[in-house]
């Protein structure tokens, strides 16, 4: 059956995996919902099966233009508070408005249910978008996938330091890490997308390991065991991320625990 499915965000790195995937699935059409259409590739534009509506988080009317007539709409914003939390209530709400029956939310790393408001500021708006979309009239979805691989091995984390070789961790290198790479996180998305009865929250993992599993698992593909570089207990962690929080809370870099 034939299904027109939106994707908000559509320059973000995980709406273009997701339109990948989306795009191998014959009789899928997409909607794509951006500030400037002007950094997407001719590919894109082009393609017959994909239709753009350029506009900003707060402006109403394209929101409506752009939900009109989809399945089902995928939030990839990725960015502040004000658009994490307002700027994805305005669109569940033209969802609303145009009876689009379902809603998958935004952010899809970390187990939001799992985080008391305030323990991690960032996902705050996430919890958020849950309540609201309990009290709206459309079906809330929520595909959660522990951390990005990708985001893991990068410089954000500040866990593999490339140059020395290096893994800096805190606690006791037993705690498991539950990651999914961008493109098996976007396929799950499109399946969830595509699927008119995948409602609520949906878990999925591409692996499970702790960080003493993954030295062993990278020893031997590349020959050789990362230095490992042991930061403090998990207790220091929390400490020293609130301690952070409390001196300069407009610089998530300076306590986002990492």
């Amino acid at each position: 059956m034939a299904q027109t499915i939106g994707v908000a965000g559509f320059t973000g790195k995980f709406a273009h995996c997701v339109v990948k995937s989306l795009l191998q699935k014959p009789g899928v059409s997409v909607r794509g919902f951006c500030r400037d259409p002007s950094k997407l590739p001719p590919s894109v534009t082009a393609s017959s099966r994909i239709h753009i509506v350029k506009g900003e988080f707060n402006d109403k009317d394209a929101l409506q233009s752009f939900v009109a007539g989809t399945d089902v709409v995928i939030c990839c914003y990725l960015g502040n508070a004000e658009l994490m939390s307002e700027g994805q209530k305005l669109l569940i709400d033209a969802c609303v408005a145009k009876n689009v029956p379902r809603y998958i939310a935004g952010d899809f790393s970390v187990d939001i249910t799992n985080i008391p408001y305030g323990a991690l500021p960032p996902k705050d708006p996430c919890k958020d978008i849950m309540k609201y979309l309990e009290s709206s009239d459309i079906q809330g979805v929520h595909i959660l996938i522990g951390v990005f691989m990708e985001t893991f091995w990068s410089e954000f984390m500040q866990i593999w330091d490339p140059k020395p070789k290096k893994l800096s961790y805190w606690g006791t290198g037993h705690e498991i890490w539950e990651s999914t790479t961008y493109g098996t996180a976007a396929d799950y998305t499109a399946a969830v997308a595509m699927d008119r009865t995948a409602i609520g929250i949906q878990q999925f993992l591409g692996d499970r390991k702790s960080l003493f599993e993954i030295v062993e698992i990278f020893a031997k593909v590349y020959d050789y065991k990362p230095v490992l570089h042991n930061l403090g207990s998990l207790e220091d962690l929390h400490q020293r991320m609130h301690q952070n929080l409390q001196t300069n809370p407009a610089d998530v870099m300076a306590w986002i625990p990492k």
